[in-house]
């Protein structure tokens, strides 16, 4: 597998298919928000024929609409008058911090304690889900440009979210009973090697802890490098590690992300599934709705029938978070739970598995059910499907009618009501919100 970066993308051998503005915008985008591309996704899975257009080119390299004109144009002015680096960094951090990079609270009101210890790799916003985020796993084979996680892949340290510690891990799951599932995610734990993946999951999986009854490994590698699975030189031990979770009596949940029926068509992603399968771990999907990519009712149709067709089971279809390029990916809410009604009601009942469109906001994953109008007045209904707190689970709610609506943050409650139910507690006070606009670090 090679690798291509900002460094040696000029290397691509299809490169003299892209225009010189297209190249100085992966210049200009890529030192702002990470770009890491390989052989596989390049040679594989975009269509060169089809720039800008092509669905897999839209998701791995940089776009000149994911940057703001002015911050486009500032970016831009600092490359091209070789601006010494430590104020090209500046720069360049100061327009990342004005991005959201930690979306819900995640840096704030997440990260749980153990003995007075801060685990400063792991988030515990559900009751029974911890995430866990291992040192060696903050990479991806590529990188999404729409990643809501991409300031694990900036190289400034208070934003990262790593971990060592999963003696910690397991004292806090032996000691919080309501925590049924652990989820691995990065990055990507896929870039680890077996023996470093089975450094982690051993000690859980060993402590026989009681509450423990899932392990999930959230990961783009059966897209991005399904040979991981297939014919890397540690592939049968990562199905055996697997395996072995799962003989040990606690469920194995690969939490793949594709984002396009394109990245299910490869003979080495049909075989990566099945070795996964056949391993007893189930795998289930997920992907945000995003312009440019699969903001089409027929994407979504084709890409949930063919994971159902190759054993897969389909979990979510998210909204373009409030982070990053959000502006450039974001579909309206109608319009997302249009296309995914429109998708919903040609598939079959094993298929209706899926849950969307859901926007992983501060109180929780809110589901958008539908426009109504009620009383005289069109409302959204929505309803939490997960929640900080269990209260608001499954009690529908509703919100004004904003057809520009692209974020819980654009609603207004419904019924002159003054506030919407989770609005009781504050997840970031109003002076952070105010340095997070500002640009300036509120993180510790």
């Amino acid at each position: 597998m090679k690798s291509y970066n900002l460094n040696n993308f000029e290397e691509i051998t299809q490169i003299n298919k892209l225009s010189k503005e297209q190249i100085n915008a992966i210049k200009v985008v890529g030192n702002v928000l990470p770009f890491k591309a390989n052989s596989y996704v390049i040679d594989e899975l975009i269509d060169w024929n089809n720039i800008p257009n092509d669905p897999i080119f839209q998701l791995v390299f940089p776009q000149k609409g994911m940057l703001s004109d002015k911050n486009y144009k500032k970016v831009e002015n600092a490359l091209n008058s070789n601006l010494p680096k430590d104020e090209l960094r500046d720069l360049i951090n100061k327009i990342r911090y004005k991005l959201n990079p930690h979306p819900a609270g995640q840096k704030k009101d997440n990260i749980p304690e153990v003995d007075g210890i801060k685990l400063t790799g792991v988030q515990h916003k559900y009751d029974q889900t911890v995430l866990f985020f291992p040192n060696h796993g903050q990479t991806c084979h590529a990188y999404c440009t729409f990643c809501f996680r991409w300031p694990q892949f900036v190289g400034i340290d208070e934003l990262k979210f790593a971990s060592r510690e999963t003696d910690l891990l397991v004292k806090y799951v032996q000691q919080n009973k309501q925590i049924t599932d652990v989820l691995f995610t990065g990055g990507d734990p896929m870039v680890m090697s077996a023996k470093r993946l089975e450094a982690y999951i051993n000690p859980l999986i060993e402590a026989d802890i009681p509450n423990l009854r899932t392990i999930r490994i959230g990961s783009k590698s059966l897209s991005y490098w399904p040979y991981k699975f297939v014919s890397d030189k540690d592939s049968e031990a990562i199905l055996a590690l697997f395996k072995k979770v799962v003989d040990k009596g606690i469920h194995l949940s690969f939490m793949a992300h594709f984002n396009h029926p394109i990245e299910m068509k490869t003979d080495a992603v049909k075989k990566a599934v099945k070795n996964i399968l056949s391993t007893g771990a189930q795998i289930r999907t997920q992907s945000p709705i995003m312009r440019h990519i699969n903001d089409s009712s027929e994407v979504w149709e084709t890409m949930w029938k063919e994971q159902v067709r190759m054993g897969m089971i389909p979990y979510y279809m998210f909204l373009a978070r409030d982070t990053s390029a959000q502006d450039y990916f974001a579909v309206t809410l109608e319009r997302s739970l249009d296309i995914y009604n429109n998708a919903y009601k040609n598939i079959s009942g094993v298929v209706r598995t899926v849950r969307g469109p859901s926007m992983s906001a501060a109180p929780g994953k809110v589901q958008v059910l539908g426009i109504n109008e009620i009383n005289g007045e069109k409302v959204f209904v929505l309803k939490f499907l997960q929640a900080r707190n269990t209260n608001w689970l499954a009690q529908p709610f509703f919100a004004k009618y904003n057809k520009e609506a692209i974020w819980l943050d654009d609603l207004e409650p419904a019924f002159n009501e003054e506030k919407f139910v989770f609005e009781e507690d504050e997840f970031i006070s109003k002076e952070d919100k105010v340095k997070l606009i500002e640009g300036e670090k509120i993180y510790n």
